[in-house]
């Protein structure tokens, strides 16, 4: 099983990977890629840009694989791509190749995790996170998802809301194996 899990920045998919692989150890993680790259602008068109090319990288060479979890996939950078250019930030001239990346990456996936923001459950980020753009990406994020889904590209897809607890059942139940 190949689950991506995405979501805004401070949504909560950091915890949820972690408690998930806690009780599935035979998942490999891969980690945010954020936090391998050394990047100039982390909020820039640039830098999402850049962070699409390797999470969808890291699709593609997962697909083998038969027990992956990564935090963020392609996806997760065309919503902040998007999101950007909705801010005003951007021109958007990213946004066709980066959805040609996206929709190239879906096949390899066999479970799209979405852990959006929750009024219940507030998160509170620092100005220097940018909540603009972390509130716009989380709207971008369903719109694509829909977009894909209409376009018959999206794979299994789960909507993951709750307590911490709430979600990693959510997630258990979704990723256990068919008997």
């Amino acid at each position: 099983m190949r689950i991506v899990v995405s979501g805004t920045h401070a949504s909560g998919k950091s915890t949820l990977i972690s408690d998930f692989h806690a009780i599935r150890p035979e998942f490999r993680v891969l980690t945010d890629p954020f936090d391998d790259l050394d990047l100039d602008d982390p909020t820039g068109e640039r830098s999402f840009a850049r962070q699409l090319r390797v999470t969808a990288s890291r699709v593609q060479e997962s697909a083998s694989w038969s027990s992956v979890i990564s935090e963020r996939g392609p996806l997760d950078f065309l919503a902040y791509l998007t999101a950007l250019e909705r801010l005003g930030c951007s021109d958007g001239d990213l946004l066709p190749r980066a959805t040609a990346l996206v929709e190239a990456s879906m096949s390899d996936i066999d479970l799209l995790a979405i852990v959006p923001l929750e009024a219940a459950r507030i998160i509170h980020v620092p100005d220097d996170e940018d909540p603009a753009l972390r509130l716009a990406m989380d709207e971008a994020l369903p719109e694509l998802v829909d977009d894909l889904d209409r376009d018959g590209l999206l794979p299994r897809t789960i909507t993951i809301t709750g307590s911490p607890e709430a979600r990693l059942r959510l997630l258990l139940e979704a990723s256990a194996p068919s008997s």
